[in-house]
């Protein structure tokens, strides 16, 4: 079961979908022409329903197999959103959206899963019902757990739900997973300071908040070092360090912090931001001053479900030769919402030598989609066999 031979004869038409959606990249829940154009596309495949909307700007197919007396429903799910970057790659199909571009693969893996459903519903070549999953907003917006609170899940019956990603540094078209936990959750804080704020020459009159962030910052980096277990995952973040004040001579009353929160498990995530509060409070009234601590929690940890783990990986051993097992992701993903209500597993592909997610000079290779499409579409005719 190597890649099919029908991705081949398609991989141009589903290159030009791929390279449409990077010129025209949109952002979060703003995906109306790539959603618009996913929902044509599936009708002109001829799927038995196509229903848009879901989760505000999501569309869900649903193709039916020859047979359906297994009553098995499986749901695919590929993302559409891009990201707020300014694009450096200078490739031809390069994003013509100032401010926007593909920086993480989502018109790939979109590109992808359309090629499956195409070939899905030619072939029908299985027993059960394929549930075919476009999501908006992934970067950052929840997009997946706004679907699930629209119902879908249960509406269309799913069962079991796979997802896919691309991934930079692997060779394109080879697949990595791994069992149980696998994307961090990603949990974010605002630290806002107010001291005493006064002329720099007379610091003695003032509460100098800049000296007390900075003094939380290194305290926050504790939390890692010494408050948990060091053999768990646990990352803390100050990515923003902020005064009122731009002036040279000016102590200013306020300072915000931001920053992000990595964990792998329930305790570690409890733990991070029980100790944040506490020495954001501590640090500020040793030095006269207070905090008010806002954490918000974001993503939960992605979790892979054992048997859908093993049979996804199965599938890619047999599409690509191997399965390699994945190392922890400290990024967040929120295709755990999905896993959260029904079992199953999200899946790496390939993207061989490029730039990595995230970054201007990203692409998604073109030539990981004949594996990616193969492993959707035996996703459903080996976990759905036609008699």
């Amino acid at each position: 079961m190597p890649v099919k031979n029908r991705f081949a004869e398609l991989l141009p038409e589903i290159t030009a979908w791929r390279r449409d959606f990077h010129e025209n990249p949109e952002l979060l829940y703003e995906v109306h022409r790539t959603a618009g154009i996913v929902a044509e596309k599936l009708r002109e495949f001829g799927c038995d329903e196509v229903v848009e909307g879901i989760g505000r700007t999501g569309v869900v197919a649903v193709i039916r197999g020859r047979q359906n007396d297994s009553g098995k429903v499986i749901g695919l799910r590929a993302d559409m959103d891009a990201l707020p970057i300014n694009e450096t790659t200078g490739a031809a199909h390069a994003s013509k959206t100032p401010g926007a571009m593909h920086a993480c693969g989502h018109d790939g893996h979109t590109a992808m899963l359309l090629g499956a459903a195409k070939y899905l519903a030619e072939t029908r070549n299985f027993d059960g019902t394929a549930v075919i999953i476009f999501q908006p907003a992934e970067e950052g917006g929840a997009g997946a757990r706004a679907m699930c609170e629209d119902g879908m899940l249960e509406r269309f019956g799913i069962q079991e739900v796979y997802g896919m990603h691309n991934m930079p540094g692997f060779p394109v078209g080879h697949f990595a997973i791994r069992e149980g936990a696998f994307f961090a959750a990603t949990d974010t804080f605002r630290i806002k300071l107010e001291g005493k704020g006064g002329h720099a020459a007379k610091p003695q009159e003032t509460v100098d908040t800049t000296v007390v962030a900075a003094q939380l910052v290194t305290a926050l980096q504790t939390v890692a070092s010494r408050n948990h277990d060091p053999v768990k995952n646990l990352v803390v973040s100050v990515t923003s360090f902020r005064t009122e004040s731009e002036a040279f001579n000016v102590i200013p009353q306020r300072v915000e912090l931001k920053g992000t929160v990595r964990t792998m498990d329930p305790e570690t995530r409890a733990l991070a931001e029980t100790r944040i509060k506490a020495l954001a409070t501590g640090v500020a009234g040793a030095f006269g001053a207070t905090a008010q601590v806002d954490y918000m929690r974001g993503y939960p940890v992605m979790v892979n479900a054992p048997e859908q783990t093993a049979f996804a990986a199965e599938v890619a051993t047999k599409v690509s030769g191997g399965c390699q097992t994945a190392p922890l992701v400290m990024g967040g993903e929120d295709f755990a919402f999905m896993l959260e209500e029904r079992p199953g597993a999200y899946i790496l592909v390939g993207n061989g030598n490029t730039a990595q997610v995230h970054h201007p000079d990203y692409d998604f290779d073109d030539d990981a989609i004949p594996a990616g499409c193969s492993w959707w579409a035996e996703i459903v005719e080996q976990r759905m066999p036609a008699a």
